[in-house]
């Protein structure tokens, strides 16, 4: 059905999101759950995110539930996308991929960002204003150096057990951060997939100003998006409607909420700001039937010119969800994998 370059890749970003009347303990498992599934699907890679103090969101310890997700897989890729570096002590974070590196060798990737909070109030909590993520090179300077042991900005002190080990870093970016991916020689993650114009920019950029590293030798890029198969055309395009609702609700209250049903979002009475932000919130997706997705995800490797595509989709019903995986796994060739019970005895 597909007709990628060889060697291209896909993988999942899940953000842990909550349902309405869903706990965050329940978002949480099934993002393990889906781990599982979109491994034996023959998905490279399984990445969660970083958000905090947002109520539709469950993910706020990156690493912490990336250890869960290692832990009830076996061969997967499992890592960040990403952890925002501004919010953190870069020491903290080599310290904690250094552990997971270390309790699951060859498996772990180190995804970072240079956001900062979701409000005023959660930068306040976390100790961090608007202006940490200016210093976001400095940042991702020193945090490859305490792997390196090569970091100056601490003499004497040895972060531990990272140094020394090897965890591939990618910098999540959009424009600026693509000229920092690019400098440092890190391989680049940007999305979204809607905006193709200011994507193939940053692509351009970041393939242009790219100084190879110890990290990589070359550019890599991964384009990120939201893609979702289904049936029909139509259904796709249902299943886009909880997360575009969400989205214009936080925009115009604040307050990123949980998804709810379709049937209820298309029930609601919306200001007139609501409805064009939720409107446009549903267009430019990549959606439809497999052929259709198929043929949308190859024009974009093939403007983009990217080795991998990290698919980020979020929808209301899960089993919805899970069918898309296994839909788009259909329509761009994966292989399934045969997978053992991982080993939890080490």
């Amino acid at each position: 059905m597909s007709s990628f370059p060889d060697g291209i890749r896909f993988s999942v970003l899940d953000r842990s999101r909550t349902r309405e009347g869903e706990t965050p303990a329940r978002a949480l498992r099934e993002t393990v759950r889906l781990a599982r599934e979109v491994e034996a699907l023959g998905y490279h890679r399984f990445w969660v995110s970083e958000h905090h103090g947002v109520p539709g969101v469950a993910g706020s310890a990156p690493t912490v539930l990336a250890a869960a997700v290692a832990a009830a897989t076996s061969a997967v890729r499992v890592g960040t996308g990403g952890v925002m570096l501004p919010n953190h002590r870069p020491l903290v974070v080599a310290e904690q991929f250094g552990v997971l590196e270390s309790l699951f060798p060859g498996r772990i990737d180190m995804g970072v960002g240079r956001s900062v909070g979701f409000t005023d109030g959660v930068r306040r909590a976390l100790g961090r204003g608007r202006d940490e993520a200016d210093r976001f090179g400095e940042q991702l300077s020193e945090l490859l150096g305490w792997f390196t042991g090569e970091q100056t900005v601490h003499p004497h002190v040895r972060a531990r057990p990272a140094e020394g080990l090897r965890v591939p870093p990618f910098l999540l970016a959009t424009g600026e951060g693509a000229a920092i991916a690019a400098a440092a020689g890190l391989p680049l993650v940007v999305g979204d997939l809607r905006g193709r114009d200011r994507l193939l920019a940053a692509v351009d950029a970041y393939r242009t100003g790219f100084r190879p590293s110890r990290w990589a030798a070359e550019p890599y890029v991964i384009v990120a998006g939201t893609v979702v198969v289904a049936a029909t055309g139509e259904e796709a395009a249902r299943l886009l409607v909880p997360e575009a609702w969400a989205m214009a609700y936080a925009r115009t209250r604040g307050v990123f909420p949980p998804l709810d049903a379709p049937e209820r979002i298309e029930a609601l009475a919306m200001t007139g700001k609501q409805r064009g932000l939720y409107e446009e919130g549903l267009r430019g997706h990549v959606h439809g039937t497999e052929e259709q997705v198929a043929e949308a995800l190859e024009r974009a490797v093939e403007e983009t010119g990217a080795q991998e595509v990290l698919v980020t989709t979020s929808t209301y019903d899960r089993k919805a969800l899970s069918a898309s995986y296994r839909g788009l796994a259909r329509a761009v060739g994966l292989e399934p994998r045969a997978l053992r019970e991982p080993d939890r005895s080490k």
